[in-house]
Order: C-alpha cells, then structure tokens, then sequence
C-alpha cells in the first residue's frame, strides 16, 4: 500500500539537489554496466587515510571507545588541535574554544543556527559551495549571493559586501582558499573585511577547510582574531572524508550555546574517528599527508595547463585546494547538459556550474585534480576526441 505524500516544510522546495552527487551516481551505474569512468567531479582525494589514523581508530574500537564524548569533543583532541594552530599557523588557540563536529558542515550548521534566524541575511561569493545557502535557507534565514569573478581572485572583496550589505546583514561568509575556484583571499583584504565587520557588529566566518591544501603562497589562518568563526576539517588535508569529522574555532561568548546547539542537534561526534584523528597530528603522519599535497600540486601543474590549451578558460591559477572552476562558454552554454555529454560520451565525470550558483554559472565546470597523473593524461586524450568530434 502507497502511502499518500504528506504536505513538507516550505524550506524543502527551496533547497536545490547536490548535483555532482547525482552525476556521481550516474557515473557510478555507468561503472556497473562496464564503463571505464575517470571521476573529476567529486570533491574527494583518491588517496586512502593514512595507516597510522586508521590504526589509531581500530585501536580505539578495540579499547572500548564506542560511547558518547561531551557535545564539544574529546579533550584530548580539542587540545591536538589547538597545538596544530600553533604549530603549522603560529596561532594561539585556546582548546576551549575549540568544538569537534560531524564534518565542517556539523561546524556549519552550528554557525548558522546560532547566528541566523528569520529576517537574517549572510553574505557569501557566487560561486560557492552550494550547501551553505542551503544551511542558511534551513535556519529560515536568507543567503545573499554576491558575484565574484576574476577580478577579485573569485573573493568578496570589502567593496563588494559594503555594496550588498543591509540592515539585515548578520554575517558574511569567506572561504579560502575556496570550492570551487582553489583561489584565496589575500590577507590585507581579509583584515579589511575582518575590521569593518568588527565595527558594524556582523559576524566574519572563515572556511578553511583547504587552508593546509594551499600551494602558493603562506597559509593564513583566521583564528588569530578571537572574535571570528573558523570552520576546518579533517577530511580534505588528513584524507578523512568518511570519517565525518570537523571543527570549528569560536569566540568564548558563543560557546555555551554552541554546546546547546550540539547536544540536541548531534550530541557529539564520532567518538572512534575521534581517537583516530589524535593520530593525525603526529610527525610521521603528517609527512605522509605532506606527500600526498605535493602529488596534488603536481596534478593541478599538468591539469591547469591541458585545459587552457583545449579552450577551456582559467583567468586565475588557483593556489590551493584540487579544483579548476573553468570557463567552458567556448563550447556550450548550458555546462548541465555539456556535462552529461562528456560523461555519456567519453566517461569523464565533472561538475557543471550550476552546483556553485547562478553567476555565469552554465558556462562554467568544475573539474577536480582527485585522479593520478595516468588518469588525468587519459582524461585529455579522451577529451579531445570528444572536441574534435
């Protein structure tokens, strides 16, 4: 018997499907039937979790360590991460600013439940990774998309949020270096945005989740400011992805109700993918995640390169993170239906424009640097059959 559909909240219509997630599984059923696939589109290293992590995590399963930590995390790692801020960023921080999450959208999720509410605008680049309007529609609050090109490295500049900015305004949103350009914002210009916000009370949240994917240039952290909301990962940089678990660095004044926000939201992260995170931090482990960026940087270095020669046009070479936001308007203007095209026809998936916005959005792709050299050379000979045909 068929149920009858229920009447759902007014915020499902407004949030748009993931997808890259739908051409992922696209290309996943094209795999079953026999297909060779080269997977560009999904945000997610090839590499595995390095050894050290996963026997830290088999450890502490063997141990016992199967029940519930407090809602803001492991002491222990709270202060692990506290120590890679001073370590890798010369940064102090303190631990008990410090709340481990469900991956950095659980760090997400607790910003934009503690800061936005109905009538609440937070501003953010289009284009962006498209979850976090949709965070922003789910607290009934409005996300205010500001175009970004190449003019401004594909970053807010302060210019652009005085522009967009209304009474209304209750946070601004910066990632860097960025989904899906891999571009970063300069620190003089972050500083200016971090000022102004300060002075109109309007809260700065940082996305650095590829902070440590950084390739040119020096990594700059957020979180030497106090009054800023800083999100980070463990899944980009540490090759955690499915071991679903963030962070998020926070003023002390929002930490009590921050802690209110995780116990009834998630009661607290993953307690296994937390004792093996502690492993992330150690010397040997962190060589072998040193390894793996340097891999990815030689990727990005053939990748940039093909595609311009092909047409594709990239104004910015993007210094960190594994993405290429290319211009694709050459060939089509509509990056949905050139990217089916490309996966039916030639077995590469990648990501169309339209998961980061609505600037330019269906003349852009999104293609990342998630596959060995050998993969990605493959990728080129077979792109350009598929443009000369």
């Amino acid at each position: 018997m068929n149920s009858k559909p229920l009447k759902t909240a007014a915020r499902i219509d407004d949030i748009a499907p993931f997808h890259v997630m739908e051409l992922l599984a696209r290309a996943q059923a094209l795999e079953k039937t026999g297909r060779d696939i080269i997977h560009l589109e999904v945000g997610e290293p090839d590499f595995g979790t390095p050894a050290p992590i996963v026997a830290a995590g088999m450890a502490a399963l063997r141990a016992g360590h199967t029940h519930y930590t407090g809602a803001l995390g492991l002491p222990e790692l709270r202060a692990a991460i506290a120590g890679f801020y001073a370590s890798r960023w010369q940064t102090p921080v303190e631990p008990g600013r410090i709340v481990v999450t469900p991956g950095a959208s659980g760090a997400l999720l607790l910003v934009m439940g503690l800061l936005a509410g109905p009538g609440d605008e937070i501003l953010m680049a289009d284009p962006g990774y498209p979850c976090n309007r949709h965070f922003v529609r789910f607290c009934e609050a409005r996300a205010v998309s500001v175009p970004v090109d190449a003019s401004s490295g594909f970053q807010l500049t302060l210019a652009a949020i005085e522009r967009h900015a209304t009474r209304a305004t209750r946070a601004v949103l910066i990632a860097s270096p960025s989904n899906p350009t891999g571009t970063a914002i300069a620190a003089g210009e972050l500083a200016r945005i971090h000022d102004w916000c300060a002075a109109h009370d309007i809260a700065l949240i940082v996305d650095e989740i590829y902070l440590a994917l950084t390739y040119d240039g020096p990594e700059h952290s957020a979180a030497h400011w106090d009054d800023v909301f800083v999100v980070n990962s463990f899944s980009k940089f540490f090759l955690m992805t499915g071991w679903r678990l963030g962070w998020l660095v926070a003023p002390a004044w929002s930490m009590s109700a921050l802690e209110r926000l995780a116990q009834n939201l998630f009661l607290a992260a993953s307690t296994p993918a937390q004792h093996a995170a502690l492993a992330a931090f150690a010397p040997t482990t962190l060589d072998m995640l040193e390894a793996c960026k340097a891999e990815l940087r030689t990727r990005r270095d053939f990748l940039l390169p093909a595609l311009r020669e092909r047409g594709f046009v990239i104004p910015v070479t993007p210094q960190g993170a594994f993405y290429l936001y290319a211009d694709c308007s050459r060939f089509t203007a509509d990056s949905h239906a050139f990217a089916n095209r490309l996966l039916d026809d030639t077995g590469i998936a990648a990501t169309p424009g339209i998961d980061f916005g609505s600037h330019h959005a269906a003349g852009h792709m999104r293609f990342t640097y998630t596959q060995p050299l050998s993969r990605l050379a493959e990728a080129m000979a077979r792109l350009d059959r598929f443009l000369q045909a």
